[in-house]
């Protein structure tokens, strides 16, 4: 793959990862203290059963299976945290989640080499995890530069809105301000 290519896939995802962010808070849906501890105790009844069947396995197999249930726990928490929200704070903690259940995952993989292949495995896996956690920031930091551009954007309106009204006088004035400030969040 060309750099221009990666790069350009790279802007495209970290672009994906902030507009996700930007949007989750909007998507998420809010639904009573009692619907949220009913899916935390279902979400928990599940991560045992599948801790159980984990069991049945032998060897790192068993670890694998043990670190994927564990994830998938962490994720659902994640997600239902941000689903009862709909916190910018709890989707990126979603993020975080789902990138160390993939660490971890794939950390415990690396177990089953060993000598140089292995080193190159968890070197593999840290890379992808530290690649991750880095799109996140960049999709956070590019999400609060968006904000702040909103909000100089509307500033910089509100202000062209006043100068117009401040051309009335009276009730149109007291109006026009009125508008201006409920339009423009003042």
């Amino acid at each position: 793959m060309t750099f221009a290519i990666r790069c350009h896939a790279f802007r495209f995802a970290a672009t994906a990862l902030a507009f996700g962010l930007a949007c989750g808070a909007a998507s998420a849906a809010n639904f009573s203290r009692s619907a949220h501890d009913g899916a935390k105790e279902d979400i928990k009844k599940t991560y045992k059963a599948e801790r159980e069947a984990c069991a049945a396995q032998s060897g790192n197999a068993k670890d694998v299976c043990l670190k994927q249930a564990k994830g998938r726990e962490s994720v659902a928490l994640a997600q239902l945290e941000f689903n009862y929200s709909g916190s910018v704070k709890d989707e990126k903690k979603l993020w975080d989640a789902r990138f160390q259940s993939r660490y971890d995952v794939a950390n415990e993989r690396c177990d089953d080499v060993a000598g140089d292949a292995k080193d190159l495995c968890l070197r593999e896996a840290k890379t992808e995890h530290e690649k991750s956690k880095a799109d996140v920031k960049m999709a956070a930091k590019m999400l609060d530069a968006a904000e702040e551009a909103d909000r100089e954007r509307m500033k910089a309106e509100y202000k062209l809105a006043k100068e117009k009204c401040d051309t009335l006088s009276g009730d149109p004035k007291d109006v026009c301000i009125a508008s201006a400030k409920a339009r423009y969040r003042e």
